[in-house]
């Protein structure tokens, strides 16, 4: 008999919902060596099965995740995962294009993460006729306001695999990139977005790209178009916890959980009485909070019920299944926040701004305090990655 893990029985609360792997497919099987490592002697063999059912190596058609998101973090950790393949693979890149500089080693080493991921991820996308299987290569955060840039660099990553969907910020250059892409049936993730008026605006990019490339014949049949909520990178700022002490309001880790919680909530509904081709895609997620003594994971079951995509990495997941066999998953993507808790993000100016659709105009997008934090870290490990190509670099 099989006994299904949390994943499985959190996909099953819709029949359209999608749960990824949110890391490189190349760390996949190290990981579940070390989970195993960690496992009890008695609960080894039923982990490994369940582990093993989420990405099925022998047959990835069959596999429970239907897809893969990656940041420039995630593919840092890759490489570094397997330093004796990736110094050797960069010699020969070395010696077979001695006039590439250190920028464009790095961006052929990030690009070539992506593409070995997205052939693990191939047989899902081709037996799915291009529904799932896909995984996302993100543009280079340091060049997040650069729009010609991320035009080309999406150019660039999208021929690398037919299953590659485009990673792009909801900055307010991102927006138009996004509208442009769409218009040319490259399918696309919009990352670096916390708030209801960045999502309606990815949407509305998104829909008004569709219609571009439906006049121009442009051939829609196997696109797609997720947006992500980076729940926590939301809810873990400063300036949340700053607005609320000055107004008197003291936020509980219960309170910090709902505004992720609501933010998605709010724009998973205006999505829907939209009629907006893009699914909504919630990253991020964070165990907690305990209530009445218990370690719950609201992240996943608040949300739980809804047509949408979870993207999960090791760190999501290894404590889902520590506390998974106590989750009980049901349909509450529908339910409201707590009266008490909207009154009180009601007269936070951070919560104003991430929950209402008119809450920041699109020339605000660049200066959220998440927006910043995410693109600084992002950037720190695209640096990281030049860092590591240059150490491997023989000396001028």
């Amino acid at each position: 008999m099989i006994v299904e893990s949390p994943v499985e029985r959190l996909a099953k609360t819709n029949p359209d919902m999608e749960i990824w792997w949110d890391s490189s497919p190349l760390v996949y099987e190290k990981w579940i060596d070390q989970m195993l490592a960690k496992a009890p002697r008695d609960g080894k063999d039923l982990l490994e099965a369940q582990l093993r059912r989420l990405y099925d190596k022998a047959n990835p058609a069959e596999s429970v995740f239907r897809g893969c998101t990656t940041n420039p973090k995630l593919s840092l950790a890759a490489v570094e995962s397997d330093p004796a393949f990736w110094d050797r693979w960069l010699g020969d890149l070395r010696r077979s294009h001695p006039q590439l500089g250190l920028k464009e080693l790095t961006w052929h080493t990030y690009k070539e993460v992506v593409r070995r991921g997205a052939e693990m991820y191939l047989p899902i996308f081709q037996a799915s006729e291009r529904r799932y299987g896909w995984i996302s290569g993100q543009l280079d955060p340091r060049l997040f306001t650069e729009k010609e840039t991320m035009l080309q660099q999406a150019e660039e990553l999208r021929s690398l695999q037919d299953n590659v969907m485009i990673k792009v910020p909801a900055s307010k250059e991102g927006i138009e990139v996004l509208k442009t892409l769409t218009s040319k049936g490259i399918s696309t993730n919009v990352t670096v977005c916390f708030t209801v008026a960045q999502i309606l605006a990815a949407a509305k990019a998104v829909k008004e790209g569709t219609l571009i490339a439906e006049q121009s014949g442009v051939d829609l049949s196997g696109w797609r178009s997720v947006i992500t909520m980076m729940m926590a990178r939301l809810t873990e700022r400063k300036a949340l916890v700053e607005q609320a002490s000055r107004r008197g309001i003291e936020l509980s880790s219960q309170d910090k959980t709902w505004l992720g919680i609501a933010v998605f909530k709010r724009a998973y509904r205006m999505l829907a009485e939209g009629g907006y081709p893009s699914k909504m895609l919630a990253c991020s997620v964070r165990p907690g909070p305990l209530v009445a003594g218990r370690q719950r994971y609201w992240d996943l079951e608040k949300l739980a019920g809804g047509e949408i995509v979870f993207t999960l990495p090791a760190v999501a997941l290894e404590p889902l299944f520590a506390i998974g066999d106590r989750l009980q998953f049901g349909p509450e993507i529908e339910e409201e926040i707590p009266e008490a808790v909207a009154e009180r993000f009601s007269r936070i100016p951070y919560c104003i701004q991430a929950y209402n659709p008119d809450g920041l105009d699109v020339d605000q997008f660049n200066s959220h305090p998440a927006v910043l934090y995410t693109i600084d870290d992002f950037s720190g490990a695209t640096n990281g990655l030049e860092a590591y190509v240059a150490r491997r670099m023989p000396p001028a």
